[in-house]
């Protein structure tokens, strides 16, 4: 790579994924937060909340998904100068992800401690989890359009709106967590412990997106809401999406099973499972998040401006500035690990367990900041299916599929999961990295900007 090209991309890239990072920083802080907060109550609790996270990830997943599509829309549409265009993308993702967010709330009024009981949690577990999940389920729709709306701006190149609106809610809900949560005595605030975690997540939701829509409806930001009409962005905006939405909607049924297997070797191993991970997308997490939002919009501007050789090496250059922190931040946590996990948890039969999965996320932390960084490149050439492939043979053939074998068939127990969760980014990152370099992720990019009228033929 030409060096000084490669550092100028880098200035541009961390001046757009600083304040992604600052806000996954605060947002990541919040979710440490609620599982160092229900680790104050007892095992049982810090199983629960993971078990209701697992449920809650599928509204995360249609926000993330949709949110994917808007990007991949209005940074081509931005790159084009097709301002029009790219309001139609924001306003219809946005619409889209509130009513999709509509059965999460019935679902979590009426089902949500039997989700819970299905994976064969005890019955403290199933309680915790059940009234946890109805609080956060409630405000699924406002989780959808806060998450949408993010990525619509960002696509536009405006990193910081979200970051402004998030780093505040998320702040008062790390604030709410630990007040409702273990209460607050000097103010009259009681001890509501899960409700109280709960309630804060549900109240910062709110918040994001009422924030967020407000931007895009006033002159803060260069996105604006306008009367959808375009069944062209529409279809696009669903067939960019879909396969991000399945992806996440397979990584989250698949650990389902895999939750349930980890269970099956003690409660203490799922729980350590849940504290390494934590630990793991503290640390790492915001950076690489980040640098996947970074990509999506340098390559989506690119290919918007007819620059299909500058996006496929702002690509291989976001990857390699991934490489160059992430992949040496987790292996300063492989040597950290054991201090990490006394902040989270003085449990002694859980400790050894959490220190082994913080370490095998560190070790793998080259491989999955690799993965995230060209995943956010294919999909800001709105190319989602190579990603989906990646995600899904990853997630069945190796989180589960390999742990299963090792772990239960052949009776390695907690080491098959160690080897599952590593092995499974192995390969993620190893698909992307093939469908970069060869699928024609450009001329697809292409076709679809000039069926929307965004930009060049492929003729």
């Amino acid at each position: 790579m030409d060096g000084g090209r490669l550092v100028g991309v880098w200035r541009r890239v961390l001046s757009l994924a600083w304040p992604v990072m600052a806000e996954q920083t605060f947002r990541t802080a919040m979710r440490t937060t609620d599982v160092v907060v229900t680790a104050q109550f007892s095992p049982a609790a810090v199983v629960a909340i993971g078990l209701a996270d697992l449920y809650a990830r599928f509204p995360l997943r249609i926000g993330l998904g949709l949110g994917g599509g808007a990007i991949a829309l209005s940074s081509q549409d931005t790159g084009a100068s097709a301002t029009a265009n790219r309001d139609e993308d924001v306003t219809q993702a946005v619409l889209v992800g509130a009513l999709a967010g509509l059965p999460f709330v019935l679902a979590g009024l009426f089902l949500g401690g039997p989700m819970i009981a299905v994976l064969g949690a005890a019955p403290e577990s199933v309680r915790l989890g059940g009234q946890y999940l109805a609080i956060v389920f409630a405000t699924a729709p406002a989780r959808h359009v806060a998450l949408i709306g993010a990525r619509s701006l960002q696509g536009t190149g405006d990193t910081r709106t979200p970051m402004y609106v998030n780093v505040v809610a998320n702040g008062l809900n790390i604030s709410g967590s630990l007040a409702l949560g273990l209460g607050f005595a000097p103010l009259g605030i009681p001890r509501l412990g899960i409700v109280g975690v709960g309630v804060a997540t549900a109240a910062a939701n709110v918040l994001t997106a009422v924030a967020l829509v407000a931007a895009m409806v006033t002159d803060w930001s260069d996105a604006s809401l306008v009367r959808p009409r375009d069944p062209v962005i529409a279809r696009q905006l669903v067939r960019v999406s879909t396969p991000r939405i399945v992806e996440g909607f397979g990584a989250t049924l698949a650990e389902f099973p895999f939750n349930g297997i980890l269970l099956g070797f003690g409660t203490n191993v799922n729980a350590g499972f849940q504290i390494g991970r934590r630990m793991y997308q503290q640390v790492t997490g915001p950076l690489s998040r980040g640098y996947n939002v970074a990509a999506s919009v340098v390559v989506g501007q690119a290919l918007g401006d007819g620059d299909d050789e500058a996006a496929r090496f702002y690509g291989y250059a976001v990857t390699a500035l991934g490489l160059a922190t992430v992949g040496v931040i987790g292996l300063g946590l492989v040597v950290a690990a054991p201090a990490f996990v006394d902040v989270f948890t003085d449990e002694s039969g859980a400790v050894p367990y959490a220190v082994t999965f913080a370490r095998v996320y560190g070790l793998s932390g080259a491989f999955l900041v690799s993965f995230s960084v060209l995943s956010g490149a294919l999909q800001g050439a709105s190319e989602t299916r190579v990603p989906l492939v990646a995600r899904l043979t990853g997630v069945f053939g190796f989180l589960l599929g390999f742990t299963y074998v090792a772990g239960v068939v052949l009776g390695h127990g907690a080491t098959g999961a160690y080897w599952g969760v590593g092995l499974q980014y192995v390969w993620m990152a190893l698909v992307v990295l093939v469908g970069f370099r060869y699928s024609g992720w450009a001329e697809r990019a292409a076709g679809m900007m000039a069926e929307r009228g965004s930009g060049r033929s492929t003729d």
